[in-house]
């Protein structure tokens, strides 16, 4: 089905996205434009950790029917014997709404990964522009034409802006709810993300977590650069608490993001 490096030692996740595949051809037909890997997993840092990531581009707006069909058929593949199972992550866009981000127009059935979630319709907020930036510029197709033709350039000024959006959305909101930190999984996912918003809003680029994390311990200081490091240890153990004082540091990491980095001047 696809020549990825990234893919080639793990059979699971190929033989995964085969089934995917074979499923939404079966219920969608003639109306799939393409179905596509984007996140990490196009990268170098995909690990035992990541999600899979996928975009599936149709011609028109889902029917009931259709939707339906495709929730039914995301149960099943819950209930498949391997772990991935459970880490694909995905949206189902038409391809009008997939050219360009808008917000009046963000409304589009997705699954989040996570044992126990069913694809549901979700409102994409700015975020969204920075994963049409992936698909486009590395976005694997599984089917369909290259990304690429599908979806505008994402000019650095977007990206910024999203980012700040993002900073005074949800980073705003998990400082109002400290208590989202209690787990490892999400209290490293938090300070990793942050990583990628401040690596964004310097440089109007795009950085892997992986990178982004690299960037950030290198002008974050000593202590920072500590945070960042249990973070990426974090990932491997998402089901452990948080330790408090890292619950601390990542609280007054979310206060620096709104007070000084969403003030960052364009470049």
């Amino acid at each position: 089905m696809m020549h990825n490096p990234h893919l080639a030692a793990r059979p699971a996740i190929v033989a995964l996205l085969d089934a995917l595949l074979a499923r939404v051809r079966a219920i969608l037909g003639a109306q799939l434009v393409g179905l596509y890997l984007e996140g990490s997993i196009t990268g170098d840092d995909f690990d035992d950790a990541s999600d899979v990531d996928f975009v599936v581009v149709v011609d028109a707006e889902l029917s009931g029917a259709q939707f339906a069909a495709l929730q039914a058929m995301h149960d099943d593949i819950a209930a498949l014997d391997t772990p991935w199972s459970a880490e694909l992550e995905g949206t189902y866009i038409a391809r009008a709404a997939l050219r360009r981000y808008d917000p009046a127009h963000s409304l589009h059935p997705n699954i989040e990964r996570g044992r126990g979630e069913r694809l549901k319709l979700n409102q994409h907020d700015a975020a969204w522009l920075v994963h049409l930036a992936i698909l486009r510029e590395r976005g694997i197709a599984l089917a369909g034409p290259p990304p690429s033709t599908l979806i505008d350039p994402v000019e650095p000024d977007e990206l910024r802006a999203a980012m700040r959006a993002v900073l005074h959305g949800w980073a705003a909101h998990v400082l109002e709810h400290p208590e989202l930190l209690a787990g490892r999984g999400y209290q490293s996912y938090v300070v990793l993300s942050l990583c990628r918003i401040r690596y964004t809003l310097d440089t109007g680029a795009i950085a892997s977590k992986r990178a982004a994390a690299l960037w950030a311990q290198a002008r974050l200081g000593p202590q920072g650069a500590a945070l960042i490091e249990r973070a990426w240890a974090g990932r491997q153990q998402p089901a452990q608490p948080a330790a408090p004082g890292d619950i601390r540091a990542t609280l007054q990491l979310i206060r620096d993001a709104l007070d000084v980095w969403a003030a960052l001047p364009n470049e």
